[in-house]
Order: structure tokens, then sequence, then C-alpha cells
């Protein structure tokens, strides 16, 4: 089997092609990147010496698809996966939908020109913040849960978010890029008949993730409290009772794999959510304790003040995923954490170097 990986030299891309040549080495895996972030060039590295052969390409630039070759499969792990993006003054709106959505779009065209399947990596973020914020919660241990006892809104549970749940603008125009892409890439799957996969991720943590706090929560958090760097509770009270659940993209490639062997989509939900779902779920005061035990005392201060697109409770319920594709997360929380922690152990300046 011939895959194709956009944004190979990503955390989450660079982590998919490595854990697919671990299961099936037989596999030939290309991929490309533009190399704009700062830690890609070792991504790239490392992918060098595992024999992919790595594309310098700017998927938003069709003339740049001329020198890749056909695949069986096209993954999509190509974006900014910042709901801050267009908005922080960093990128542009513009930036932001000509990589998230423009690139996808090229790729589907990609896939159409080659027959191949097309398995898009999208995001818990396609959910609606007014919505989500309405979700009535209670702390429990330091962290948010909802509170039974009260109404919950259309598509949610005690165990997380359903794909069920609403996704009613606004969701952050990094959403909104990946929703769109969402529905273009079913709308070309039907049309010209090529199978599509949409995975809707959480957050998705482990050892070499870029350190950066709207994208890597888990590592930035890691590699700073252990270089005793600032760090602040922000909104909602400022008591870091915010939770995310969080899983290993390293889970990712089993069931990618699964996916990509399965001929027929009829009578099967194209779109399911991914993530650690609520036994893998853990506030920023649960992950500063972890940090405590782990590294010694490190003060952090806080700020209440709300921010734009915050949300204080993302869990994902995968039920779904768990009937039709008997998939849960093998990669357990306390070992993604030790993970990340010795890695930033044993790469100082990990946050220098890709932040």
């Amino acid at each position: 089997m011939k895959i194709f990986i956009a944004g190979i030299c990503g955390f989450v891309g660079s982590v998919i092609a490595r854990t697919l040549l671990e299961i099936d080495p037989t596999i030939e895996i290309t991929g490309a990147d533009n190399l704009i972030r700062r830690g890609s060039e070792f991504k790239r590295v490392e992918l060098k010496k595992r024999g992919i052969k790595v594309f310098h390409a700017d998927l938003r630039n069709w003339s740049d698809f001329q020198a890749i070759p056909c695949s069986d499969y096209v993954i999509d792990a190509a974006a900014n996966p910042s709901v801050l993006a267009g908005v922080d003054g960093q990128t542009s709106s513009r930036q932001l939908l000509e990589h998230n959505l423009g690139g996808t779009i090229n790729l589907l065209e990609f896939c159409k020109a080659s027959k191949a399947g097309f398995i898009l990596l999208s995001t818990s973020r396609v959910y609606a913040i007014e919505t989500l914020t309405q979700i009535p919660l209670k702390i429990i241990n330091k962290t948010f849960v909802p509170d039974g006892t009260q109404e919950l809104p259309h598509g949610v549970t005690l165990q997380g978010i359903s794909e069920l749940f609403s996704v009613a603008p606004p969701l952050s125009l990094y959403g909104s890029s990946k929703l769109a892409s969402e529905l273009l890439a079913l709308e070309y799957g039907s049309t010209f008949d090529f199978p599509i996969w949409i995975n809707r991720c959480g957050v998705l943590a482990g050892a070499g993730q870029f350190g950066r706090p709207d994208q890597g929560i888990f590592a930035y958090w890691i590699n700073s409290y252990l270089r005793k760097k600032p760090l602040q509770y922000k909104g909602f009270g400022g008591t870091g009772a915010q939770v995310r659940d969080v899983f290993h993209p390293a889970d990712l490639a089993p069931l990618i794999l699964r996916q990509m062997k399965t001929l027929t989509q009829s009578n099967t939900c194209r779109t399911i959510n991914l993530g650690g779902g609520s036994d893998q779920s853990m506030s920023l005061a649960q992950l500063t304790d972890w940090c405590e035990a782990r590294f010694g005392v490190h003060e952090i201060s806080s700020d209440p003040t709300p921010r734009p697109f915050d949300i204080p409770w993302m869990v994902l319920d995968c039920e779904r995923a768990r009937k039709q594709w008997g998939w849960k997360p093998a990669v357990l929380l306390p070992d993604i954490l030790e993970e990340i922690a010795v890695h930033a152990e044993q790469h100082p300046e990990w946050l220098e170097m890709t932040s």
C-alpha cells in the first residue's frame, strides 16, 4: 500500500508515519510539508532516516503536487491547529483559510485525479462554542465536570460530547475551516466516488510535540514547569479547573489502517470522534499537581479574565469509534505525561527550538 501524508513533519503526521511503518514495514510512505513551523526540520531528518521521502511543498500551490507520486490513500494532517489563528496578529485570517481549507481542496483534487482514498484529521473544535459554554458544570477534585442534576444540551452525556453535538458557528476561524473541509471531503467522495474518512481528534500529546500553549498545552505546560518558566491559569476564575481529554497520536495508526482496508462505506458512519474520553481527562490544576509530584514546587499565577474561544470543558464521547471500529486509546494518560517529561529532561532547549 502506498500512503501520502500531508503535514508529515508535524508532530501528529510524523508519529503516524513512524507508527504505520512499525505496524507494517511493507507500506510505502511519502509525505509533504512546507516546514514553516519551528521544529519541523528535526522531524524531517528523523523521517528520512526511516526511508520516508519527504517533499518540501506548499499544499496551497497546485503546481507543488506535480512532483508527488500517486498513492492509494492520502492522510491530511496539515493544518494550523490553533483557535487563535487568524486573529492573534501573527497570522492573517486569509492565510489560515488558505492553509486549512485551500490545502485540503488541493488534496481532494489530487485524490480525485488518482482515485485515492482520503482521511481527514479534523478536530473537536468544530463543535459550537456558545453551546459548549452553556453546559452546566461543577468542580470536583479541581476539575470541571458536567452537572448531571441539570439538563444537558443535545449531544452531551457525562461521558463527553458526541458527534450529535451542535456545529453551529461561532466555532473560531480554525474550527470553521476544519468543518468546511469535512463537508467538502464528503461531497468530493460522494461526487467522484472515492472513500472518505473523517476523524475528529481531541487533544493529542506525546514526546516531541512542539511546545506552544495554543497547540500543545500538555507538552508546553510540562516543559515550562520543569524549567520554572512563568505559567498562569487564565479565565474561568483563575483556578485551572478547565479540562481536556488527551490521547497519543500513535493510537491513530491502527485505526487508519483499518479504515484504509475497509472496502465499503455503506451503513458506516464516516465521521467519528477520537479522544481520550472521561478516563483520560485532566484539568490544568491536576496537571500542575502531577508536575509538582514529578519535578517539585513551582508557583502558578492566576488571571481570571476571560479569553476569546476558551471553553471550560472539552471531553469527547468516543462510543461511536468503539462500536464501529473497536477503537479505544492504548497509550494511557500517565504514560503520555511521563513520556513528555522524559523528553523534556533530555531536550532542555526544546521550547526555544520549537515555539
